[in-house]
């Protein structure tokens, strides 16, 4: 099957033979709409927060196209696209408070940029959070002053803290197991609780942060699950054939969830949603959720086709 999903469902829908499809031509031109989407994701920390590991560890960046700034005479945000995603990679913060201020004013400047449509241009902010250091006041000034006011919905705020390998100055990581000890779990846990009461008291925004390790690919899959239960669900499944396809990656995570399933699964629906939305005007007597029974099968088929790096298939 080939590795790209859209071209893979528009095969198998090709073949389909169901009566229930009644102009093919008016779905394939409508997936065509649908492919020429754009995921746009913010990454903002500290400098040395790990932003460039993060994202190198989650997507296939060896395919990505070379990053452009926003602003050719600044060369300070960088983008970089893979597939359907455009990545932002804002410069690390608390290097001197002039250049805060001048970044600062740049990621508002992108949060508050439009599409062609009139819609917010950035689908989602991750903002990471170092985990080795108690000092985190340069990113809660961001989070307060910056993003929460011109994100539009704060529901689209990640909270990662990453390099959690070394807290407490790494003297309780499982370097064998490649995991955090039972002390060093009880410590993240209570530093999740305090960065969350941190924003929630500052800003009145509740946040769910997690806590990973891009250079240990710990919590990796728990990183792209929280990422894709808070962007619009119209757009999860482009995440689908721009993620690592290393499996190392995703082995190695919490036992809250079964991640991998997981992502699986809301891809399945988002793209389940897409392809149904996609079919008025080419089904008999359309309807919402006429044509599921049909993409239903294909959809599970080809995401687990081409996930499968994942582990964990779903049927």
């Amino acid at each position: 099957m080939n590795n790209n999903i859209w071209d893979s469902i528009t095969e198998d829908l090709v073949k389909d033979d169901s009566h229930v499809i009644a102009d093919k031509d008016v779905l394939l031109s409508n997936i065509e709409q649908l492919k020429k989407q754009k995921l746009n994701i913010l990454f903002v920390g500290a400098t040395g927060v790990g932003k460039s590991s993060t994202i190198n560890a989650i997507f296939n960046t060896e395919i990505a196209k070379v990053g452009y700034s926003v602003d050719p005479e600044t060369a300070t945000i960088q983008k970089y696209e893979i597939d359907n995603m455009i990545l932002w990679d804002t410069p690390g913060l608390g290097d001197s408070p002039e250049n805060d201020k001048k970044y600062a004013i740049e990621i508002a400047n992108a949060l508050k940029a439009k599409d062609s449509d009139g819609q917010l241009l950035i689908d989602e902010v991750v903002v990471l959070i170092d985990g080795s250091n108690r000092d985190m006041k340069t990113a809660y000034e961001i989070i307060e002053n910056v993003i929460v006011p011109y994100i539009g919905d704060t529901k689209r705020i990640i909270i990662a803290i990453n390099q959690c390998d070394l807290a407490l100055k790494g003297r309780y990581w499982n370097y064998d197991k490649n995991e955090p000890n039972e002390q060093l779990v009880s410590f993240l846990e209570e530093k999740v609780v305090s960065v969350r009461n941190r924003i929630k008291e500052s800003t009145n925004v509740i946040t769910q942060p997690i806590y990973y390790s891009a250079l240990h690919k710990y919590n990796i899959s728990k990183l792209l699950l929280t990422m894709l239960r808070v962007m619009p669900e119209n757009k999860r499944f482009l995440f689908t054939d721009s993620l690592n396809k290393n499996p190392e990656i995703w082995k190695k995570n919490d036992e809250l969830e079964d991640y991998n399933v997981e992502i699986q699964k809301e891809i399945k629906g988002s793209l389940t949603k897409a392809l149904d939305g996609a079919a008025k005007g080419a089904v008999a007597g359309a309807t919402v959720g006429s044509l599921i029974p049909v993409v239903g099968p294909i959809v599970g088929a080809t995401v687990g086709a081409v996930l499968g790096f994942l582990g964990g298939l779903i049927e």
